[in-house]
């Protein structure tokens, strides 16, 4: 399914775009993080834009929101996910993205021990596990005893919006408030409408979130032309696996006999032998 894509004027901070710019403000992000956690944080740094790790706009790679770490040496991926497809299987999604980011550390030369403890946070304008709370958050337990932890550093959390009840702090519920299209007079989420407006008046902004759709709508155009080019170079292989097997049984012969009685393509011969 196509991408939908907002005009400039119409994003809010639930769009990947607008969230990416406004979590460029370090004192933001920050916050943010610390309103998630319900913990100060001393300080954090920007380790890459909007990562990308072995992705292309439609792969399978991983193209991250917001990738940074804090002065405990922790990662944090935080990601506004706001599709809630019956196939989009976040909990698989989460768990793809930690292992995308452990890989790029190893390949980085990094040993296993040297892996450093993650979190990955999805923040969500729907209930993705069902049970009305506004914040899940999931390690890796043993589950004949739940006090102990396999302890290997990931932590992944899941926001949701719309949770209900009174459990979280009413400074955390303001800005879920305000994923969800709500604004108050909340100090936080006024910063954060105040820099949703500054992206939205900066003509550059505008400019850069044009080629963003363009080289995205580019891609799914790619992706589209080659599924076309594997349909056809499937039907080819159907049609050439039928006509072995046809004449396979009309002279009779083998397999090898038939492909070359039909001039079936050497490199196409392995691929019918195995659907035969």
């Amino acid at each position: 399914m196509a991408m939908v894509f907002k005009a400039w004027e119409d994003l809010t901070i639930q769009d990947n775009y607008m969230f990416q710019r406004v979590m460029q403000d370090k004192s933001l992000c920050k916050q943010m993080l610390e309103e998630i956690l319900n913990q100060p944080i001393r300080d954090i740094q920007y380790m890459e834009n909007e990562l990308t790790l072995k992705a292309g706009y439609l792969s399978k790679g991983v193209r991250l929101d917001v990738y940074i770490e804090d002065e405990a040496n922790t990662i944090y991926d935080v990601e506004m996910q706001v599709r809630n497809d019956d196939g989009d299987a976040l909990p698989q999604r989460m768990r793809y993205y930690q292992s995308q980011i452990d890989a790029e550390a190893l390949a980085q030369g990094k040993d296993y021990s040297e892996l450093r403890k993650a979190l990955i946070i999805f923040i969500c304008p729907f209930d993705p596990i069902g049970r009305g709370w506004h914040l899940y958050e999931y390690e890796n337990l043993c589950t004949r005893d739940t006090s102990m932890h396999l302890g290997d550093g990931t932590t992944k959390i899941i926001l949701n919006t719309k949770g209900e009840g009174t459990n979280i702090s009413p400074q955390l519920q303001s800005f879920m408030n305000y994923v969800n299209g709500v604004a108050s007079l909340d100090p936080f989420v006024q910063a954060l409408d105040n820099r949703v407006n500054e992206v939205k008046h900066n003509e550059q902004e505008r400019v850069n979130y044009m080629t963003y759709l363009a080289n995205i709508r580019h891609a799914e155009k790619k992706a589209r032309e080659e599924g076309r080019e594997e349909g056809r170079e499937e039907g080819k292989l159907l049609n050439m696996i039928e006509n072995v097997r046809s004449l396979m049984k009309s002279v009779p012969c083998d397999a090898k006999r038939a492909m070359d009685l039909l001039n079936i393509p050497l490199p196409s011969r392995e691929k019918v032998i195995a659907q035969l």
